[in-house]
């Protein structure tokens, strides 16, 4: 096929984005779009309508035409397709299909299009590798947000302890009776023309509020009935909640925060533990991609153990970790950790035991890595099974398997994407479900799963679809047993060997993993 342009235009004939893919001037591009609404015929449904020299082919999408525009002499089986993963493009990168989300969402979408696209010819992509490519995740903007972050943690540390110096300044100020002058006539304080001597000099900040004289109390006139009124409910907002929650949307009572570049960070699992002075964390986190047809297309284990002190006196310390692992992971220590002490008797400590960890601060001391093409690696299995019902849909079976029982994986959220405005019929389904139909997703919601609940199933049918909707599936969960067998035992003082109560914290997450 010979892929002239692809553009989003409203079914009134306005063209909001349009991206040509072979050379051809702007006219001609402009003459093109315009005359497409002009060959749509009223009351009559089609998918491609042809002229002397061209071939619109298109998808109605609510108030939008998704349209592409062809040679004469393309194949049309192949240029439906094509439209059909522009059409799955779209939901990914506008939450709602209409005019205004279209346009704050161009460039994303432009993007895309060149992904699917490429001098004419279309390129062998899915929906999952175009998300990939265009979000062209940054190493160096990881680096800068996590320096970012440490400045930040020490800028808050330096607030407190000079807040606490202050405070110890004014109950200094206030025993000895200092604070009580300010205000006053004393030449022991002030001089006689009211400023202040060589003799006692008191900053501004040893004042208490006991010795600031309350004023008189001032008569506040009572609120107008028609004044505005912070915080109140319109009746639009009401009415807009209500529609949402009769559509079947689940309607959350918090606060919605702005996004942030810490937004992905705060996503990650955070188990609520009690922490002492001397803390472990360690977060194991897996990239797992594998094919429809059950083989694995990659694998990458990496994690990190970082250490937090918060008292001075136990900054000198020693991690035993003990390492049962059988893979072959990849450890590496810290520039600074005495790399032959963790080799030979397994213990973290500086290379130079007389300098301190530093404190408040997390510090990565170990890191691992592993990568494999070896299927029995993957913790969970999915089996997702479509297959056409002979009315114009398909019957979906999908399936767990926890294949390493001594996993505990909790929130298990296994997401299938469904075709555009379609609505599941389960039939099914160990767990809970819930259609999000303004992402096209049926999530598949497993609160535990593990030696005892190792497997389950589900099964659904879906109207005018066909199998390759149902591809990528994602899936998220936490545990709180690492994939690595590693483990931190004991924590000693440099000085005297002897054992330094600790707390410990281990979470194990999915950074992406799909089947494609």
């Amino acid at each position: 096929m010979v892929l002239i342009a692809a553009a989003v235009c409203t079914k009134g004939g306005k063209t909001m984005i349009s991206r040509q893919f072979i050379e051809m001037t702007k006219a001609r591009i402009e003459g093109l779009l315009a005359a497409f609404p002009k060959l749509m015929t009223s009351g009559k449904q089609h998918t491609f309508v042809e002229t002397d020299s061209v071939r619109y082919v298109y998808q109605p999408m609510e108030k939008l035409y998704m349209l592409l525009i062809t040679t004469k002499t393309s194949n049309i089986l192949e240029d439906l397709e094509t439209l059909r993963l522009f059409s799955k493009v779209i939901p990914e990168y506008c939450r709602n299909l209409d005019e205004k989300e279209i346009i704050e969402n161009a460039f994303n979408l432009i993007f895309a299009f060149d992904e699917i696209v490429a001098l004419g010819y279309r390129e062998s992509v899915n929906l999952a590798q175009i998300k990939t490519f265009v979000e062209m995740d940054s190493h160096e903007e990881k680096v800068y947000q996590a320096v970012r972050q440490t400045q930040e943690r020490e800028a808050k540390q330096k607030m407190r302890e000079k807040a606490k110096e202050l405070q110890r300044q004014r109950m200094e100020f206030v025993k000895k009776g200092l604070g009580r002058n300010y205000g006053g006539n004393s030449g022991d304080a002030f001089g006689s023309s009211g400023g202040i001597s060589s003799s006692s000099s008191i900053s501004t900040s040893s004042i208490t509020m006991a010795d600031i004289k309350p004023s008189p109390t001032i008569s506040k006139p009572a609120p107008s009935r028609n004044a505005l009124k912070l915080g109140g409910k319109s009746k639009d907002v009401d009415t807009f909640v209500d529609q949402l929650k009769s559509e079947g949307e689940k309607i959350s009572n918090a606060p919605v925060s702005a996004p942030s570049s810490a937004s992905a960070a705060a996503s990650r699992p955070k188990p609520d533990v009690v922490t002492d002075s001397v803390h472990l964390r360690m977060e194991d986190k897996v990239v797992v991609r594998i094919d429809r047809d059950g083989s694995l297309q990659a694998f990458e284990l990496s994690g990190l153990l970082t250490l937090r002190i918060a008292d001075e006196k136990l900054a000198r310390i020693k991690v035993e970790i003990q390492n049962n692992d059988s893979k072959g992971i990849q450890l590496q220590t810290h520039p600074n950790v005495d790399k032959e002490l963790f080799k030979t008797r397994g213990l973290i400590g500086l290379k130079n035991s007389a300098k301190p960890f530093p404190l408040n601060t997390d510090v990565g001391v170990l890191k691992w890595r592993w990568q494999t093409q070896d299927e029995s690696s993957v913790p969970l299995t999915i089996n997702c099974w479509p297959s056409e019902n002979g009315e114009g849909g398909c019957d979906v079976n999908i399936e767990y398997e926890l294949e390493h029982q001594r996993l505990e994986l909790q929130d298990v959220c296994i997401s299938i994407p469904l075709p555009l405005n379609s609505h599941p019929s389960v039939a099914e389904c160990d767990g809970d479900y819930h259609h999000d139909s303004r992402k096209n997703i049926l999530q598949w919601n497993i609160p535990v799963i593990d030696a005892a609940n190792k497997a389950g199933s589900m099964e659904f049918s879906v109207p005018a679809s066909i199998p390759g909707d149902f591809f990528p599936v994602q899936v998220s969960f936490s545990a709180k047993i690492p994939y690595a067998d590693l483990k931190a035992t004991q924590v000693v003082s440099v000085d005297d060997g002897s054992p330094v109560k600790f707390s410990t914290e281990t979470v194990f997450y999915p950074d992406k993993y799909e089947i494609v």
